[in-house]
C-alpha cells in the first residue's frame, strides 16, 4: 500500500511541475507580445520624425571606416 500513496504524491508533484511551466510558457508569451507592441510604436514615432540626421559622431564613424 505504501507504493501507492509514494506514486499518488510523485504524480501530484509531476502535475505541479507541468502546470508551473505552463503558466511560466504564458506569462512570457504575454510580456513579449507587450514588448513587441511598445517596439511597433517607438516605429511609428521614427516614422514622423525628421529622419536620417549626419551628426558629428556618425561622421567620425564614417570616417574611421
Amino acid at each position: 500500500m505504501s507504493n501507492n500513496k509514494t506514486d499518488l504524491n510523485r504524480r501530484n508533484v509531476l502535475k505541479g511541475l507541468a502546470t508551473a511551466a505552463a503558466v511560466g510558457t504564458v506569462a512570457a508569451a504575454v510580456s513579449g507580445t507587450a514588448s513587441a507592441n511598445t517596439i511597433t510604436d517607438k516605429k511609428d514615432v521614427e516614422k514622423k520624425g525628421d529622419g536620417y540626421r549626419e551628426t558629428q559622431h556618425i561622421r567620425d564613424y564614417y570616417d574611421s571606416l
